[in-house]
């Protein structure tokens, strides 16, 4: 198993009009990015967001999916959601991994625009060859604001298609990079 972890950042992120703003949480991304991180062997994933009542909304359906009635129901969405931490920052993920790993991890950015300073190949291979920690960080809303590139070690580079068309969802972006970087 790799030794990767995945933030959804909701918090800063960019809205349409290049302002700084929290996104909310949705059911959607904490189920579909939990069973694919869970797919991909992803060790946590930590949902980002600042505002305590979004926080409050995402416990309540992680709680949900943790009681015996759904663990009976539907017991593989439960595994995949044992892997979520529900957090206010950026810094207190970083935090957590610190304490899970004894080190801190390289933070790996992602983006639709082309600032990429690592591919996915290399990526891939440090990742297989190495015991460091990573953290794959997505943004919500139209992108993670530029204060958090002054925090990471390396951006992947933009998924493109083959059309000028370019604003995947946040699901659809996780489950494309983490094959890229973990599929086999």
């Amino acid at each position: 198993m790799a030794n990767v972890y995945l933030a959804l950042l909701h918090h800063p992120v960019y809205n349409k009009n290049q302002k700084i703003v929290s996104t909310c949480i949705t059911g959607f991304d904490l189920h579909d990015i939990a069973r694919t991180a869970i797919t991909f062997g992803i060790k946590k994933y930590f949902v980002v967001n600042p505002l305590p009542t979004q926080r409050a909304f995402a416990e309540r359906i992680r709680e949900f999916w943790m009681d015996d009635a759904s663990l009976e129901f539907n017991w593989t969405r439960a595994e995949a959601f044992k892997l979520i931490s529900i957090q206010e920052t950026l810094e207190q993920a970083v935090e957590e991994i610190v304490k899970l790993e004894g080190q801190k991890p390289k933070i790996i950015a992602t983006s639709a625009k082309p600032r990429g300073t690592v591919s996915f190949d290399d990526l891939k291979a440090e990742i297989k060859n190495t015991a460091q920690p990573f953290l794959v960080v997505l943004g919500t809303g139209w992108g993670l604001a530029e204060e958090v590139f002054e925090k990471i070690d390396a951006v992947l580079p933009p998924i493109l298609g083959d059309s000028d068309y370019n604003h995947l969802s946040v699901r659809a972006a996780c489950a494309i990079i983490l094959d890229r970087l973990l599929g086999k």
